[in-house]
């Protein structure tokens, strides 16, 4: 079941596209975290959806957020498709899916798109400073783009 506005957040320790460890706890000191959950690296939805944050930066920044993205890429292939698109924030690797599920980001065992029994769906969650969930949006159709202005929104409205 995913999480929902008002949930406690499940605390993330994942390995980032530099192999460095990622903790929420950790970054939830300097502010908000926006999570963001995706597929795959390389596909054209991803891409679209995560060069749009990128593109936007600045905009989290102002507002205070960290922004981050996982998927169960490993974390070369995010590296790569980091540097490729020219991302300004980390993408963490969730590579047994253990976060995604966590979150209820992550697709049943009966979704096996090529053969993949794990994968994130797309997915998108503010996380204010005192852990609580303060937006949650998981998408079951890996084709749509998260509400980023409901994004933006949520931090603009944990901001005031």
């Amino acid at each position: 079941m995913a999480l929902k506005t008002g949930d406690r957040a499940p605390d993330i320790q994942l390995y980032d596209d530099a192999t460095e460890p990622f903790s929420l706890q950790d970054a939830l000191a300097d502010g908000p975290v926006v999570v963001l959950f995706f597929p795959g690296a390389f596909t054209s939805v991803c891409t679209t959806e995560l060069n749009t944050v990128g593109n936007d930066y600045d905009r989290y920044r102002d507002l205070g957020a960290t922004v981050v993205g996982i998927s169960t890429d490993s974390p070369f292939a995010l590296a790569e498709f980091k540097n490729v698109n020219g991302l300004p924030f980390p993408l963490l690797s969730d590579h047994e899916g253990t976060v995604s599920a966590a979150y209820g980001a992550k697709y049943d065992n009966d979704f096996t798109p090529m053969g993949l029994d794990r994968i994130s769906k797309r997915a998108a969650f503010v996380v204010g400073e005192d852990g609580t969930i303060r937006y949650a949006e998981v998408l079951d159709n890996a084709g749509n783009q998260p509400d980023f202005d409901a994004v933006l929104g949520a931090l603009q409205a944990d901001a005031a």
